[in-house]
């Protein structure tokens, strides 16, 4: 566990970084005994805290797991005038970095491409702002963390 750190912290090369991140997954369900299904349903459950928590703030939810090529868009949401692109992550603990950590380049470019294709089809006009909700399980409660404007398109 330590040795993974230490190689994280030191590497520079994104795709040693991404290994890193691969084998710490591959930790925490050993440590915590998570099967995939636990895994999955835990992500499941996030997404409707994430649903949840967006209407009470008084956001309309357009779509859930739209997927468009080769991406998928956990939610999308609008308020306003704004049309809320939202990646959920969700985790059982945050010994190895912060749900919002693990949103990837290649991931935000799929997700640009699919919500281009989402607001030319629905002729919406506009503006995109792209959050993550990150939950993390605290014993029996969920910690639920709304990051607008998480990243921007490109």
């Amino acid at each position: 566990y330590l040795r993974v750190n230490i190689f994280l912290v030191l590497s520079k090369n994104y795709v040693c970084q991404l290994f890193c991140v691969f084998l710490k997954q591959k930790l925490l369900h050993k440590k915590f005994n998570l099967s995939m299904a636990q895994h999955n349903e835990l992500g499941k459950k996030g997404e409707q805290l994430a649903v949840d928590y967006l209407l009470k703030n008084g956001y309309n939810i357009m779509e859930r797991n739209y997927r468009f090529d080769k991406a998928e868009v956990d939610l999308i949401a609008q308020k306003d005038t704004v049309l809320a692109i939202i990646e959920v992550k969700t985790r059982s603990t945050t010994d190895f970095g912060n749900p919002q950590d693990f949103v990837k380049p290649s991931q935000i470019k799929r997700l640009v491409k699919a919500v281009d294709e989402f607001v030319t089809i629905n002729k919406l006009d506009v503006e995109v702002r792209f959050d993550i909700i990150a939950i993390v399980k605290e014993d029996k409660t969920y910690k639920i963390t709304h990051l607008e404007n998480a990243f921007y398109h490109f």
